[in-house]
């Protein structure tokens, strides 16, 4: 398995990923886009010491940035959408 920091880039805390957190206990992390379902959840489990009930993955296509004449391309992303059942995960410590 790859090291925690190689798998989990950052969580995604915006008012989509909030609504779900509250209404499902479902947490939003960019992830790398070679990580498949498994290693996510053991990584999440290993790293924040929760119980990872279900890992959904989706597919971020990058979008074609323009400066000046020039067009350019964002890379793409992955996002891991993670169902807890058991315990709670604070970003901020409030």
């Amino acid at each position: 398995m790859k090291p925690l920091h190689q798998i989990i880039k950052k969580p995604l805390v915006t008012e989509k990923s909030n609504m779900q957190k509250e209404i499902s206990e479902t947490l939003v992390f960019e992830v790398a886009l070679d990580a498949n379902k498994v290693e996510i959840k053991q990584a999440i489990e290993k790293a924040f010491n929760v119980k990872v009930k279900d890992v959904r993955t989706a597919i971020v296509a990058g979008k074609v940035k323009r400066v000046g004449k020039n067009f350019g391309k964002r890379s793409n992303s992955k996002k891991a959408y993670v169902s807890l059942s058991e315990g709670t995960i604070d970003f901020f410590g409030v």
